[in-house]
């Protein structure tokens, strides 16, 4: 994984891309029909919208949008006021959505992958990058903000 680009959108391609394969490789059972299909692109759609509008809220503070990037500014409005995390929701999202419009139960699971790899790989260090950087201010808006939803 030496050369591999450890960044987000590179592991939700990689699940998107997983999602596809083993929804036209090893569908399992065809478990979502024509009405999950058409949820899912709301899902999807839903998604993409929470992702870009918790993007623009870090042209607007003028902080960088890089996960390993040391923050200038602590974001807590928008979307940051119900999640801690609503890109990474949005994408977790896309993904859910995507697996719905696929109609197969094999990738069931993807989304719930990424949101651990995401956790594990990011998140963690990103809330202790805000720790540092904004100490007790940073503190409680992680105390009372969830994750995730």
């Amino acid at each position: 994984m030496k050369d591999f680009p450890d960044i987000p959108p590179v592991w939700f391609l990689l699940a998107l891309a997983v999602i596809w394969v083993l929804a036209a490789g090893l569908p399992l059972v065809t478990a979502f029909g024509p009405v999950w299909q058409a949820a899912g692109w709301g899902v999807m759609m839903a998604g993409l919208g929470l992702t870009g509008w918790s993007g623009v809220w870090f042209y607007r503070k003028a902080t960088p949008i890089e996960p390993r990037e040391a923050p200038r500014v602590l974001i807590v409005e928008g979307p940051y006021r119900l999640s801690r995390n609503p890109i990474y929701l949005g994408m977790a999202a896309i993904l859910a959505g995507a697996v719905l419009i696929a109609g197969a139960l094999s990738p069931v699971l993807v989304p719930v992958a990424f949101i651990a790899v995401i956790t594990r790989r990011f998140i963690l260090e990103e809330e202790a990058g805000l720790r540092d950087a904004f100490g007790d201010e940073a503190a409680r808006y992680l105390h009372a903000t969830r994750r995730w939803l």
